[in-house]
């Protein structure tokens, strides 16, 4: 069983270890500072930790996209992956976004990223399979998921 935490400044050399190690600690520290503001382009943002046996498995965000729309984002690091992990994480996050009032999780998946596609139809996310081309140059489908 999974559960998901703010993610503290003690975190950021595990973070740097699994995660983050093209950054340097200080520089995780930093964006740990920039997460804890719970904003990002004048919206809300968190990120939580996934948290597994006392360890941080992954990482796990909520961006609001507008009034009642938010994107959660998770990312399990390699050495945990297929365990399920993921998949309870999102289940946490979308209580948690249902919580804080949001209706609808939209998600941009890549159409080559057949896992989080797998992982998004087994929560029950729908998408019209329209693929367009993002700010980042990917290929994307838009998931969504109504949280009532």
């Amino acid at each position: 069983m999974i559960f998901l935490r703010n993610i503290k400044k003690e975190d950021a050399s595990e973070l740097r270890e699994h995660g983050y190690s093209n950054l340097s600690t200080e520089q995780v520290e930093a964006l740990i500072c920039d997460w804890d503001k719970k904003q990002f382009n004048g919206k809300y943002f968190e990120m939580y930790a996934i948290v597994y046996n006392e360890k941080i498995v992954g990482t796990i965000s909520l961006y609001q996209q507008s009034s009642e729309v938010v994107s959660i984002g998770p990312e399990v690091f390699c050495k945990y992956r297929r365990k399920g992990f993921a998949k309870e994480a999102m289940i946490c996050a979308c209580q948690m976004a249902k919580e804080k009032g949001f209706k609808i999780v939209s998600q941009q998946i890549q159409t080559n990223n057949a896992a989080s596609i797998a992982l998004h139809r087994s929560l029950g996310f729908e998408t019209n399979e329209l693929i367009f081309t993002n700010a980042k140059g990917n290929q994307v489908s838009i998931y969504l998921k109504c949280l009532s």
